[in-house]
């Protein structure tokens, strides 16, 4: 016996109506069609649930039994559906997105200024975490995106760019005015610099490392701090000279360092989006993609 709900639902439109045709209509079908169903679920049952005359249609002693159970089965079946529609409408408009702490601090916070004023119906959570943990927490579901340089995508995740920085220097600054412009310096200008920088095994030192390699910088013993807010504050107090991207520009700004943008070559790294493999994209993600999207490269400069 596999009774189905389109089934119980005719069996309960006759039941209550006490005729086919008015049944029929109330259920918005054919009475051909209604009629079928019931027929089919009275083979199932293997008995009569109506006994049928021309003036009227009423329930057999079987199918006044089965009326309170399938009574109970639809309405607790309504009751589940619209409360996890409830709860689906409220997820699509919940956006919880995972980054690393520089770009939580500052890149973040004008992105979500500009998102909330076109979505204000969209509730942003921000969780700030190091780059293992913002992949571990959209691969457990934790979070519906992440955002940070991720070289290559972790297993489970989809990855795709939304964005690009360039390298560049940063150093102490003479003069509040200094640190308020951007310039340009070559690779070759860091060959006599005291350099600080991000720990060996950091994917983005990684990349600085190769082209400090060719300026005969790959080997240098240098101070090295996890973090790109902690390495700012000490070039501010002079403890060296670092290399980072762009999207630390924010942060630059609000210290007294001076910041140029590394050429010959001008090195590119790509900012991504990371989602779980499989997942759906809801309407308030792309939205958000689209803003980040536009909002990054005056961001970047």
């Amino acid at each position: 016996m596999n009774l189905s709900v389109r089934q119980m639902r005719a069996f309960l439109h006759v039941a209550r109506m006490g005729n086919f045709t008015r049944a029929a209509e109330q259920a918005h079908m054919t009475q051909a069609g209604l009629s079928t169903l019931v027929r089919e679920m009275e083979r199932q049952l293997g008995c009569r649930l109506f006994d049928r005359t021309t003036r009227m249609v009423s329930l057999t002693a079987a199918g006044r039994r089965l009326l309170p159970v399938v009574e109970r089965v639809v309405t607790d079946l309504d009751d589940v559906t619209a409360q996890l529609g409830v709860e689906g409408d409220e997820a699509r408009q919940t956006l919880r997105i995972a980054a690393t702490p520089l770009v939580s601090s500052h890149l973040l916070p004008q992105v979500f200024h500009q998102f909330r004023e076109s979505h204000p119906k969209v509730s942003l959570k921000l969780f700030d975490a190091d780059l293992r943990d913002v992949e571990t927490m959209v691969v457990s579901g934790e979070a519906d995106m992440g955002l940070g340089f991720f070289f290559k995508a972790a297993p489970g995740l989809d990855r795709a760019p939304v964005g690009r920085f360039h390298l560049m220097r940063v150093s102490a600054a003479e003069s509040e005015q200094a640190s308020l412009t951007t310039g340009t310096a070559p690779w070759s200008a860091l060959r006599s610099a005291e350099l600080i920088g991000l720990p060996q095994s950091n994917p983005i030192q990684k990349v600085i490392d190769v082209h400090l390699g060719a300026i005969g910088r790959a080997d240098a013993q240098r101070q090295a701090f996890n973090f790109f807010g902690t390495l700012i504050s000490m070039v501010e107090s002079g403890f060296g000279t670092a290399v980072m991207p762009t999207f630390a520009l924010a942060a630059c700004r609000r210290h007294r360092v001076r910041t140029d943008v590394l050429v010959k070559p001008k090195v590119e790294l790509d900012f991504y989006r990371i989602t779980k493999r499989g997942a759906h994209e809801s309407e308030a993600m792309r939205s958000f993609s689209d803003t980040l999207v536009k909002a990054l490269p005056a961001l970047s400069r």
